[in-house]
C-alpha cells in the first residue's frame, strides 16, 4: 500500500526511540495507537490534518523546532491535505 509517508528511525536504546517523518502532499501515516509517550519536533511549519479514532479531526499547525507531546494511547492517522510541500517531523518515544 501506498501512503506517502516513510520513516527513518535515528535512534533505538532501551530509553528512547527517535524517527523522523515524512508525509509527501496529499500523503498520509495511516491509522496508528502510539504504546509510548511521546514528543514531536517539527522540522517545517506548515499544517497536517489529524483524524482520532473516534471520528472527530482538526488541522494541527507545526512550527520549525516548536515541540509539543501527546500521551501513550493516542491512536490517529496524520494527513499532509494542505501543503504542497512534505511535511517533516521527528518523534521522539519514551520507552
Amino acid at each position: 500500500m501506498t501512503t506517502g509517508s516513510h520513516s527513518q528511525v535515528q535512534l533505538d536504546n532501551e530509553h528512547f526511540r527517535v524517527t523522523q517523518w515524512t508525509i509527501m502532499p496529499g500523503g498520509t501515516i495511516p491509522m496508528h495507537v502510539h504504546e509510548h509517550e511521546y514528543v514531536v519536533v517539527p522540522l517545517v511549519t506548515a499544517s497536517m490534518h489529524v483524524k482520532n479514532a473516534d471520528g472527530t479531526s482538526f488541522e494541527a499547525a507545526l512550527e520549525t523546532g516548536v515541540s509539543y507531546s501527546r500521551p501513550a494511547g493516542s491512536e490517529h492517522e496524520i494527513s499532509n491535505t494542505a501543503s504542497t510541500e512534505p511535511i517533516v517531523f521527528v518523534e521522539v518515544e519514551k520507552l
